[in-house]
Formats: structure tokens, sequence, C-alpha cells
């Protein structure tokens, strides 16, 4: 997909692939929720059956012969949890579903019916995200950010999760090995933050712990919690924020700086070098980067328990 993705690559000096979008950030207040017996959460919108019908109607006969790119991945390594996920999406904007790609994990069986499905027409002449719950189908239609297509897989799994008698958390998760009474103990903790407030800054910190002391870094934006307080993961790559991202954060900025990372709305200079404080662009650059490339992973995405919880605000003056 990244030799589709060619015409619109900015190669970086690191190897990587850099692309540049029209639209730089998540369209919230032009996502709908097809409510059909759903309960819509705070702020969300909601959108008739029959308007959604009508226009999914519009965009499959707008589809009729257009080239396409299908996509099939697993959200969740856990076999308990684990989501068949299938992208529809217009092939000029292969860059898209090539950072999906690198986001969850192989399908374990392409062939069956998926559990979720994300419909994607950049080109469409209306911008608007509606979400159907109980189908389990999104609609993405006049915007190509790659953000429209990671949430509407994650929004999906946190509304089954929720069906499930869990919790869909917007919460980064790691566990920290630290000794009590000379006593090597593994403690959970999930994060919780909105975008910017540093959540994956923290989850990813080793927070100097040495020896047999450490961090085990599970996930860094979406967990799934079960009625017994396990929490499933649900990727294999981050979508990292590039703003104020430098080589004293030494975990990061090593995964950051691989050739495997893909970039979008990142400035980059003439000699390939990025340029992470240059905003012109936009404030919200980002990055994909593998969860193996990350020091302190390891095989499993998932966290056993949660031992504490951490709220992150971007001011101390802010009650969670």
């Amino acid at each position: 997909m990244r030799e589709w993705a060619l015409p619109g690559e900015m190669t970086t000096a690191f190897g990587s692939a850099n692309y540049v979008t029209k639209v730089r950030n998540r369209s919230a207040k032009m996502t709908y929720i097809v409510p059909d017996g759903v309960k819509l959460g705070v702020m969300q919108q909601p959108i008739e059956l029959s308007k959604a019908e009508e226009l999914r109607n519009k965009v499959h006969e707008y589809l009729k012969g257009k080239e396409m790119i299908a996509l099939d991945r697993d959200m969740c390594q856990n076999p308990e949890m684990r989501l068949h996920c299938r992208l529809y999406i217009s092939k000029h904007v292969a860059r898209i579903p090539l950072q999906w790609y690198n986001t969850l994990f192989e399908a374990s069986n392409p062939e069956g019916e998926p559990d979720i499905i994300s419909i994607y027409v950049p080109e469409w002449p209306e911008r608007i995200i509606f979400a159907h719950p109980e189908a389990g189908v999104t609609y993405i239609l006049g915007t190509d950010y790659f953000g429209e297509c990671k949430k509407s897989f994650l929004r999906m799994a946190m509304y089954i999760i929720k069906k499930r008698g869990g919790l869909g958390l917007h919460a980064g998760s790691k566990v920290l090995k630290v000794k009590r009474g000379g006593k090597l103990q593994e403690v959970g903790f999930i994060m919780f933050g909105l975008s910017g407030t540093g959540k994956t800054t923290l989850t990813l910190h080793d927070h100097g712990l040495q020896g047999e002391e450490g961090v085990i870094i599970r996930q860094d934006d979406v967990v799934l919690m079960n009625e017994k307080g396990f929490c499933y993961g649900t990727e294999r790559g981050f979508f990292i924020k590039t703003e104020g991202l430098e080589p004293s954060q030494a975990v990061l900025y090593s995964a950051a700086t691989k050739p495997t990372a893909l970039y979008e709305n990142v400035w980059i200079k003439p000699d390939g070098q990025i340029d992470i404080m240059n905003s012109v662009i936009t404030g919200n650059g980002r990055g994909v980067i593998l969860r193996s490339d990350v020091a302190n992973t390891d095989d499993t995405i998932d966290l056993q328990k949660a031992n504490k919880i951490l709220f992150i605000t971007r001011r101390d003056t802010i009650v969670p």
C-alpha cells in the first residue's frame, strides 16, 4: 500500500513517510449516531435512521464501478474479545489504510463476516460521519484525516464491550514493577487523559526504574475493561501526537525515528529532517508507530488488573 500512496509521500531522513491531509483534525461536530434503540452518550448527536439510510444509498450508488481498497484486520489479541474489522476506502487515499494496517493485527479469518465495518469516501462533497452501532457500520464522508478511520473502529469496540457488561476506556495502560519491603511487585495502571494532556508520553515513560524494577507498556489509547477489571488491549500501533517530541523522551523518540513510522501533517525540512516545532501545517501533527518498536513492551497488550487509575489534565487546577 505504501507504493499506492507514493504520489503523496514526503520521505524523511529516517526512511519513514509523511503525508499532508486537507482535513487536519477529527470532525466531532459533524459526527452522528443512529440511535435505533441506543441511548446516546454526552454530546453525541443523533441522526434519523431514514436520513442515514438515504445517505447510505447515495454512497453505495456513487461507489458502483469505483476502485476501492478492502482491508481486514483484527482488533484485540485476546480470543475472548477479538474483533474482525473491515475497511472499505477509495484507493487514491491508500495512505489511510496503510496507517490503519499498522495500528491493528493480522486478520485471523479475513474471509469471515466482520464484526465492524467502516466505509470511507474522502472525496464525498459533504463532510459527515455517521455510525449505526447496532449494525456495526460507520460511514466516513468528506474528510481525509486518518484519525476518523481509527476512531470509527474503536468507537464500535467500546459499544460492543458495553453491551457485554464492560467499559470502553480512553486510557493508556502499563505495568510498573516496583519493590515494596524488598519484594518485587507488579502494579497495573490505566491513565485517562484527553488529547494533548501527555497520556502517551506518560504511558511510554520508564520513570527511571532500573534493575529488577521497570515498566511494561501495554496500550496508549483505548482499553476494554470487563466486569472483573481485566483490560483487553486493542491495538498493535500507537497514534502519537508529535508536538513537543524531542530526544529527551528517549522511548517515544526512538520509536518515532524508525523507518516504520508513518507521519501525518508534520513539517519536513529539505534535507528530510523532521521539524516538530514547526506548526505551519498544523499544531496537530501525528504519527503511527509500531508497538514492537517501543522499548519496554512484550508480547501481550492486555492488563490483568487495573490496580491504580490516574487522571491526566492539562492544568493542575482542574478536578478530574
